[in-house]
């Protein structure tokens, strides 16, 4: 791909992030694509903010720093903010969407190096581990840290692959991804199985080391719901899409 031909959408799903989608959107803007890779044809990215039914400043913050705002007429979960996102880069056509969260805990200094796999075409996704090597920075929780060893062997279990980070919302995606997840993007707690839909279709998954922060203000959603119950309900939701693509290949 030539640098100044590759269209890069950066898809931010963000429910009341007042106080850190601003940053996250000029951190994108600012410090995202640089040319030190690219010499003099840096890689340009459109931010689209998916504000999730927010009840704060969410979208005018994230259109004062500069980014294009989708608000949806309520809260209708991550997985359809996200899917959202899909659907707008199928519909103008971007060739890489990047997915990264509106919290600030992904490093956008970070994704030229979750693109290059894409831009080389040697994946058709990357996922940002914080565990793939000994990066430092943000670990999570220990109740997430044992939902995520979970999906790590329940995931290699089903597919054959070894995401060391299934959790991480900070993934890249090529067109093919993206008109797959436009189609159909996992709701609750998404991510997980968002890499088996992706295995199942015959997509290259790729993982690389990047650092994480912790989130500088608020709090997130998943505190709200038990480690067992978001445990339980990805499970079965991965071994209904194991079945259902069983069905239609037999």
């Amino acid at each position: 791909m030539n640098p100044a031909d590759i269209k890069i959408l950066a898809i931010v799903p963000a429910f009341n992030e007042c106080g850190n989608i601003g940053r996250t959107v000029r951190e994108i803007r600012l410090r995202g694509l640089s040319t030190e890779t690219q010499g003099d044809s840096p890689l340009h990215v459109d931010i689209l903010v998916i504000d999730d039914g927010s009840v704060d400043a969410t979208a005018q913050e994230a259109r004062q720093a500069g980014g294009m705002v989708i608000s949806l007429p309520f809260n209708l979960g991550i997985g359809a903010a996200v899917q959202t996102g899909f659907q707008y880069a199928q519909k103008y056509q971007y060739d890489i969407a990047v997915q990264i969260d509106g919290d600030g805990q992904h490093d956008p200094a970070f994704l030229d190096k979750i693109t290059g796999p894409i831009r080389r075409d040697e994946a058709d996704m990357v996922v940002a581990s914080r565990f793939l090597e000994k990066t430092g920075g943000f670990q999570s929780s220990f109740s997430r840290r044992v939902g995520i060893h979970f999906f790590v062997h329940l995931i290699n279990g089903l597919t054959g692959v070894r995401i060391n980070d299934p959790t991480s919302g900070f993934r890249a995606f090529n067109k093919k991804m993206i008109a797959l997840f436009s189609e159909y993007y996992p709701h609750d707690f998404p991510e997980p199985e968002a890499i088996v839909v992706a295995q199942q279709a015959g997509g290259r998954i790729v993982e690389i080391p990047v650092m994480m922060r912790a989130r500088e203000s608020g709090s997130s959603s998943i505190r709200y719901f038990k480690t067992l119950y978001y445990m339980a309900k990805v499970t079965l939701a991965i071994l209904l899409l194991m079945i259902r693509q069983r069905k239609v290949k037999a």
